[in-house]
């Protein structure tokens, strides 16, 4: 999987190291929602026809877009924030800056409401590692 930054890669700024006004920051986690979205990929790209992370739209440490194609061949472009995911256009790669979607605070949520065919998937391989749990129990 190919990444477009590496966080290792990026500069660091001394100023917090000397200004009392950033010590309230030490410590706290800031998410990177293109790590963030990548990782949701990998978890449901089992479930869709196709998913992958945008690479023409910009990612940032509080956006990322994902696209994907769900099994019944329709497209989508997600947004990806603190706030959750929603569809913001009707094909890869395009945003409507007007989008007024609802927000999913997962993407089995979203993908559950567009996608009956993912909901089918997602039933079948959480029905199989129930069995294959089970096998194990009696082993």
């Amino acid at each position: 999987m190919e990444v477009d930054c590496n966080p290792m890669e990026l500069p660091i700024n001394p100023i917090y190291d000397q200004d009392p006004e950033f010590n309230d920051l030490e410590g706290t986690e800031v998410k990177d929602m293109r790590l963030e979205a990548e990782a949701i990929v990998n978890d449901v790209l089992f479930a869709v026809g196709n998913m992958f992370v945008s690479k023409n739209l910009p990612c940032a440490e509080d956006v990322a877009y994902i696209n994907v194609e769900i099994k019944e061949g329709t497209r989508y472009c997600l947004e990806l924030t603190e706030a959750g995911l929603r569809v913001v256009g009707y094909s890869f790669d395009q945003v409507d800056e007007e989008s007024r979607n609802p927000y999913h605070e997962t993407v089995y949520s979203l993908l559950d409401t567009l996608s009956p065919a993912y909901r089918e998937a997602f039933g079948t391989a959480l029905l199989r590692r129930l069995e294959a749990l089970k096998r194990d129990g009696r082993s």
